[in-house]
């Protein structure tokens, strides 16, 4: 008697593919949004001046874009050197780790430019929860959606342990908290708002959940485990 096969499941390759598609396209569409004001600060960034690049919004993602086959290449000798060892999972393990770095540093770094009385306005705080959504502007409330959505994304497929919903949410807000902070100490001109916390915790959450088919299939398997017999390379 025969039975037909189920149908099989697409090639890891063919999956990789298509994400690595995806994540070009998007970068792409986000260059096409922003390229006018990239643009603006192109010159001096590739003349290597800090003033008017990297003391602005602009230039460090002009400058994080630019380098992205520093990552990539990253990426793929960390692939190479777990492949050798024997490791589980080692496209989904580097990539995690390059991505969560590189797509949160660049984030940070703009948030704790100071403004043009840094050391000198005292620190001020606004903890009126949604008040200050109002002034952020949609502009605003993108840009804090993304501050902390690449360790979001990122974080629970390489550690298991955040593998939920809550823990995804406390880390985006732990981390947005420490952010506010050192706005407030290091007296940097910018108001350190609880409309921030919430707005980075929700883009942190929205990108876990994003990725919550490999961060469940990450936390089956212990990501440091090694099969060095046979290893596998999804």
């Amino acid at each position: 008697m025969n039975h037909s096969a189920p149908p099989s499941a697409p090639p890891r390759r063919t999956r990789r593919i298509v994400l690595v598609s995806l994540a070009i396209l998007g970068v792409a569409g986000v260059a096409v949004l922003v390229r006018r004001p990239l643009m603006m600060t192109a010159p001096a960034c590739m003349a290597g001046r800090w003033h008017g690049c990297y003391d602005t919004f602009n230039g460090p993602l002009l400058m994080m874009l630019v380098g992205l086959p520093l990552p990539a290449l990253l990426v793929w000798a960390l692939a190479s050197l777990r492949r050798a060892a024997g490791v589980t999972s080692v496209w989904r393990m580097s990539l995690a780790e390059v991505g969560m770095v590189y797509g949160t540093v660049p984030m940070v770094w703009l948030t704790l430019q100071p403004g043009p009385g840094a050391g000198i306005v005292p620190g001020r705080v606004s903890l009126i929860p949604l008040r200050d959504l109002i002034t952020m502007g949609p502009v605003g409330i993108g840009g804090n959606l993304l501050v902390f959505a690449a360790l979001g994304f990122f974080a629970p497929m390489r550690f298991a342990a955040l593998g939920s919903v809550p823990r995804i949410l406390a880390l985006g807000a732990g981390c947005s908290a420490l952010i506010e902070t050192a706005q407030y100490f290091f007296r940097l001109d910018r108001v350190s708002s609880v409309d921030d916390i919430l707005v980075n915790a929700a883009g942190a959450l929205l990108a876990g959940l994003a990725s919550r088919r490999w961060w469940r299939n990450a936390a089956e398997v212990p990501s440091d485990q090694s099969h060095p017999a046979s290893a596998t390379t999804d």
